[in-house]
């Protein structure tokens, strides 16, 4: 046990360093799905009804993200891909509900896209990619958490889901919430959700009109998400505007 166990974190601390990668490589079969797309029920609005739904489990995800990074100090629930880093274990806020909602908030994300064409396979094959990938990742950031925070991680992680929330548990966070360090932190994520449903709708329009079509809607969220990613990146690079002490 305890030799599949180390084998399994290290995997994860091997697909840590990818772990972005995942919605790259389910790119492959979306893009199969979205070849084989009809209207549900020949009706254009009751689709264009079901983007919104999927776009709303999307931007669920990053609220998700959203929560946790405002409340969240510095050293901690990063972006960091070549080795764990942990300055403190948090354990108030997003992370009394669930141990990993970071991981959560990604799959939301994903899983927004993979529902939307209504093909039965492609929410399967990314829910057991997503828990194949992801759960040995998470088995390598926990043991990286007993070994540096012993009995402290062992009393949190015992009473704390670690994937599925459980907001009876819910206390307040340390860190008054700022909206500075989510803008610093995530607006590569909104950028990747409006590109992404922008995509997808243009091809879907070529697949069942065969012409290429921009829909206004999708196109105005795709201008705003390449312009918040543009204006906060320079922010973050060039300025010292989003900083904010501690985060």
């Amino acid at each position: 046990m305890m030799g599949l166990k180390r084998q399994l974190t290290e995997q994860g601390s091997f697909l840590f360093r990818w772990r972005s990668y995942l919605p790259v490589a389910m790119g492959i079969p979306l893009l199969v799905a979205n070849l084989q797309l009809t209207w549900p029920f020949g009706s254009h609005a009751l689709h264009s009804l079901w983007e919104l739904v999927c776009l709303l489990v999307s931007l669920s995800g990053l609220w998700v993200r959203i929560l946790v990074v405002g409340h969240t100090p510095a050293g901690t629930s990063g972006r960091n891909t070549a080795t764990q880093v942990a300055a403190k274990l948090n354990t108030g806020g997003v992370y009394s509900v669930v141990r990993h909602p970071l991981y959560l908030g990604n799959f939301l994300i994903g899983f927004g896209p993979m529902i939307l064409p209504l093909v039965w396979w492609l929410p399967v094959i990314y829910i057991l990619a997503f828990a194949l990938y992801y759960e040995r990742i998470m088995i390598a950031e926990e043991d990286f958490l007993r070994r540096k925070f012993g009995t402290r991680f062992v009393r949190w992680a015992v009473k704390t889901p670690a994937f599925i929330p459980n907001p009876l548990r819910w206390t307040r966070p340390s860190l008054p919430f700022s909206w500075k360090n989510t803008f610093k932190r995530e607006y590569t994520a909104f950028a990747q959700i409006a590109l992404s449903f922008f995509a997808i709708e243009v091809l879907e329009h070529y697949v069942i009109d065969g012409r290429f079509m921009i829909d206004p809607l999708w196109a105005s969220l795709a201008v705003v998400g390449v312009t918040q990613y543009i204006v906060l990146r320079s922010l973050k690079r060039y300025t010292e505007i989003l900083d904010v002490q501690g985060r």
